[in-house]
């Protein structure tokens, strides 16, 4: 069976890890090897002696014959790497094309988590949902961190305080459950989406829709683009609804492209003081005019967050999260032979480089 080797994190404020103990040891009852980088989860708090006791070895993860991890590789990574193995993880093929020109010269055949396609049978190798999840939840909380309002309402001697009103933008795996989320914490909730068959789900969480009569559906489950003159419009409907709000996150991506503009300078400048927007697309630019990735501040009195990788601050759960789509991917490629069949579904649709130095077509 092929040895699963897994490296340490190096890439800066990353705290994941791509296998935790559980998982290890359930790859080692299927026979595998596992080599786990000295370390490797001390940022989720997986020490070694968990990973020894899980049945793993430490030392050199980069033999292996498939390497798994959270963040693409950097070139030197990729040297460490033995010719016709299999490396897997998040490889921003979009945004990183150089990552799979690298891959493809040291002869090694690269899986994108981000590439696993939306349909039923890989669900359970879905990273970007399970990572999503986390996301939209710590949104929430660091809304309310923000925030000079109880999101719940409050019944006092001193009197009563009326709920905080929520408005999430883009309601796809992260919205729902910052929806959730919101909810459970007292808020009243809104939801919003150019996706018009999600309407549904929102209300199942208990929150109002919002329809500004703008709709863009698009493939596999993502939003299309937006005509400039539909982009227009949606601005002009959401600046006159956001004031309306305490709270506002924004999870708005369009694959490939820089994140489309929600919330405009004037929605914020009409928002009450002491508002809060929560921004995660700040790694793609932002939805907030307003936004400064990785940063937060407050402009008209409104504080505009932009938190990157937010799924790092709740390291243990996300790494137990990505590391049973990691393993359920595994299994995928490996079962029978133990080759992976780069003709199956799945396969082919997150195989971004091949070791036989072909470059796969971004889809």
């Amino acid at each position: 069976m092929p040895a699963i080797g897994v490296p340490r994190e190096i890439t800066d404020g990353e705290s994941r890890v791509a296998l935790v103990p559980a998982v290890v040891e359930r790859l080692r009852g299927a026979g595998h090897e596992l080599i786990v980088e000295t370390g490797a989860g001390e940022g989720a708090l997986f020490h070694d002696e968990d990973y020894k006791k899980a049945g793993a070895v430490i030392g050199d993860p980069w033999s292996a014959d498939v390497v798994v991890k959270v963040n693409p590789p950097t070139e030197t990574e990729i040297s460490r790497m033995k010719q016709g193995a299999y490396l897997i993880g998040f490889l921003s093929p979009r945004t990183r094309p150089e990552v799979g020109e690298q891959l493809r010269r040291a002869g090694v055949t690269g899986f994108a988590m981000e590439a696993v396609p939306r349909i039923s049978r890989a669900q359970t190798m879905d990273a970007l949902s399970s990572q999503a999840n986390v996301a939209g939840y710590k949104a929430v909380l660091c809304a309310a961190q923000c925030s000079t309002r109880f999101f719940p309402m409050m019944t006092t001697a001193a009197g009563t305080v009326k709920p905080a009103t929520a408005l999430v933008l883009g309601v796809g795996v992260a919205g729902l459950q910052a929806l959730a989320t919101a909810k459970r914490l007292g808020a009243r909730t809104t939801g919003f989406d150019v996706r018009p068959e999600v309407a549904d789900q929102v209300r199942s969480l208990g929150a109002k829709w919002l329809d500004l009569g703008v709709t863009a559906a698009g493939e596999g489950g993502y939003a299309r683009a937006l005509t400039p003159e539909e982009q227009a419009e949606q601005q002009r409907r959401l600046t006159e609804a956001i004031p309306g709000f305490d709270v506002v996150i924004t999870t708005a991506l369009v694959p490939g492209r820089p994140a489309p503009r929600l919330v405009t300078a004037d929605a914020v400048r009409q928002m009450r003081s002491g508002s809060v927007v929560v921004d995660l697309a700040g790694e793609a630019g932002g939805n907030c005019e307003l936004t400064v990735p990785g940063e937060t501040v407050r402009r008209h009195d409104v504080t505009i967050c932009a938190p990157l990788n937010l799924p790092a601050t709740m390291p243990e759960h996300a790494s137990e999260l990505y590391a049973r789509n990691i393993q359920a991917l595994l299994e995928h490629m490996l079962s029978g032979t133990g080759t992976p069949d780069l003709s199956d579904e799945i396969l082919d649709a997150c195989c971004v480089t091949k070791s036989d130095n072909e470059l796969t077509e971004i889809r």
